[in-house]
């Protein structure tokens, strides 16, 4: 018997074999019971997702010798004439070349003719939103009114594409991406037909990268099943796909974490001279560092991870927040934006991997906030300073209306310092602020002397970064 692929052997043959649907099926099934048919259906969605092939269990419904029936045989003419494709009255046409109003004009011809051998005559139009905007127009009165055994199908995956006079005249239903756990499921089914063993974690690698398709992950299944013999893995997978792997990532990662930008460049060379493309790098990058945000987010689920959370490095998990690691794959989203454009991907990644290595000293401006407001509360909370006595050393800051917040005229505020030239002498301008430290020794009372010496390091700083706008004890 000849080869036939994964998607086609496994494609679904009744409303029960459908993956992820279970609304649009119950919804034709039901329809088909209570003798509810509409003239025409519209199916929308991501490719790969089901839509011709509900076509055709559709058709095969309405058409069966049984029928019609939410459960077709499978067994009568009608049923395997649509399956092979061959039924005289089920016309499938391609929407992407035929996209005329000759083409439509041909349809509308067809449709005087009754059925030849079936109970309706059913048009299912791939792609419907190639057509062109005049043969939209020549279809709308054949579905507005057609005759009762006419029935189209039209499937697209832009829905936006299709006039807003041809969804008015169709009962529409969208088809949703495939949950990876699902796809899983099918792809384990799948393995055991071929009598093929298949690890969960080159399954689940397979189910992430079809991204909710199952003929994707059906084709990427036959893809691996070829080069890895009778068994599977992830191993296998990464080798010969020429994917970077986790245990790698994990290595250069904990290089970065450790602020060792000569080490992560070293390791980063050796991939690049191992064939891995740059953009895979830079993908599976990101990929990782998104892995690592959610367990840091407390998400250990393996369909999201795509493998066990404990493969990942503890040592990065430990060294980097939750903050810094959203500036990583920042830094990584951003940088396979930049390197269509860049005058070198290698020195864009070699940049990228030298941030990576000093992201500990990255303060988010939550974080900055963070610290002002415990510096504002605390000097906020010190006593007015007093103004200097008579005869005072004139390093102190000048006396000023404190009332009113506002020095007298002339006079700068304290920590100002002025470098432009007085216009009279010729010599510069200067005021001196007395050191905080001892403005606030000689108002604090000695009960509140140690709660003020125990501040952190960053209010310490930022405080001092103040001090040159401090008036009357207030920021």
């Amino acid at each position: 018997m000849a080869y036939e692929v994964t998607a086609t052997r496994r494609r679904p043959q009744k409303f029960e074999d459908l993956i992820g649907q279970e609304f649009v099926a119950a919804t034709l099934k039901n329809s088909i019971q209570s003798g509810k048919i509409a003239h025409a259906y519209l199916f929308s969605g991501p490719r790969g997702c089901g839509k011709t092939s509900t076509a055709r269990i559709f058709a095969k419904a309405l058409n069966c010798e049984k029928g019609p029936t939410p459960s077709p045989c499978g067994e009568c003419s009608a049923c395997k004439e649509i399956t092979k494709g061959s039924s005289l009255d089920v016309i499938e046409i391609d929407g992407a070349s035929n996209t005329s109003v000759n083409d439509v004009r041909q349809i509308k011809d067809e449709v005087q003719f009754p059925p030849n051998s079936s109970r309706y005559k059913i048009y299912i139009i791939d792609e419907v939103h190639m057509l062109s905007n005049s043969a939209f127009n020549a279809l709308l009165k054949t579905i507005e009114e057609p005759p009762e055994y006419i029935i189209f199908i039209f499937a697209t995956t832009e829905l936006q594409k299709v006039p807003a006079t041809i969804k008015s005249r169709c009962q529409q239903f969208n088809f949703r991406l495939v949950p990876i756990e699902k796809i899983k499921e099918q792809l384990a089914l799948a393995a055991a037909e071929i009598n093929i063993q298949a690890d969960e974690e080159a399954l689940y690698w397979i189910a992430k990268e079809s991204t909710g398709s199952m003929r994707d992950a059906y084709t990427l299944f036959d893809q691996v099943a070829a080069f890895s013999e009778s068994h599977i893995t992830y191993e296998k997978i990464r080798d010969k796909l020429g994917l970077v792997g986790t245990d790698r990532l994990n290595a250069l990662f904990e290089e970065c974490a450790a602020a060792n930008p000569s080490g992560a460049e070293d390791k980063l060379d050796d991939f690049l001279q191992a064939g891995i493309s740059i953009e895979q790098l830079i993908t599976n990058s990101a990929d990782y560092l998104r892995s690592l945000l959610l367990i840091k987010n407390g998400i250990a689920k393996e369909s999201l991870l795509g493998q066990d959370p404990s493969r990942f490095s503890k040592a990065v998990l430990d060294a980097w927040n939750g903050t810094q690691i959203e500036r990583a794959l920042s830094i990584f989203l951003q940088l396979y934006r930049d390197i269509r454009y860049s005058l070198s991907p290698r020195y864009e990644i070699d940049l990228a991997f030298s941030r990576l290595c000093w992201l500990k000293e990255y303060v988010s401006p939550s974080e900055v906030k963070v610290a002002v407001d415990q510096a504002r509360s605390l000097l906020g909370a010190a006593p007015a300073v007093s103004a200097p006595a008579t005869g005072a050393p004139t390093t102190n800051a000048p006396s000023f209306n404190a009332a009113e917040n506002v020095p007298p005229a002339g006079v700068n505020p304290p920590g100002f310092n002025e470098g432009a030239e007085n216009e009279q002498s010729g010599a510069p301008k200067e005021f001196h602020f007395a050191p905080l430290e001892s403005a606030v020794q000689e108002n604090v009372p000695e009960e509140q002397t140690e709660e003020a010496v125990a501040i952190p390091k960053e209010v310490d700083m930022l405080a001092r970064v103040f001090k040159g706008e401090i008036v009357g004890g207030k920021i």
